[in-house]
């Protein structure tokens, strides 16, 4: 199955990590291209990065691109800013990408409880694998 990455950017170690143990599980799985700026930077580096990439860079739709011909996303929602299993708002509208291409969602962790966010993500009806890679098929 290819399956793209999508999560925080603060966290494009774990999403490497994850990547390669899914290759490892046999699926063509990826990151956005841009990743390579966050490695092994501070939170706030990635922060600034994420920013100038969103303005300068149109990541969104780098991502949307990258996007076409998966099968399926994985949100890597991981705790931040003190909220367990944290979507941000790219994340989310990467979400409804997916749902609108038809592809399958897989939750890393349960939804998060986020105001208006979370009757959205339950609308779209995504699997949660509580960080278990083998319940993605």
């Amino acid at each position: 199955m290819k399956i793209g990455i999508i999560g925080s950017m603060q966290y494009t170690e774990k999403m490497l990590e994850v990547r390669d143990n899914l290759i490892k599980l046999g699926h063509d799985a990826f990151v956005t291209e841009l990743h390579g700026s966050f490695i092994g930077k501070s939170d706030e580096e990635k922060e600034r990065i994420k920013i100038h990439q969103k303005s300068n860079m149109d990541a969104i739709r780098v991502f949307w691109n990258e996007m076409q011909g998966a099968d399926a996303v994985l949100v890597l929602n991981l705790d931040k800013h003190g909220i367990k299993n944290y979507i941000g708002g790219n994340t989310l509208m990467e979400i409804g990408f997916a749902h609108v291409l038809n592809q399958k969602i897989f939750l890393y962790n349960p939804i998060p409880d986020i105001s208006y966010y979370k009757s959205e993500i339950e609308a779209v009806k995504p699997t949660i694998i509580y960080g278990d890679l083998s319940q993605i098929a």
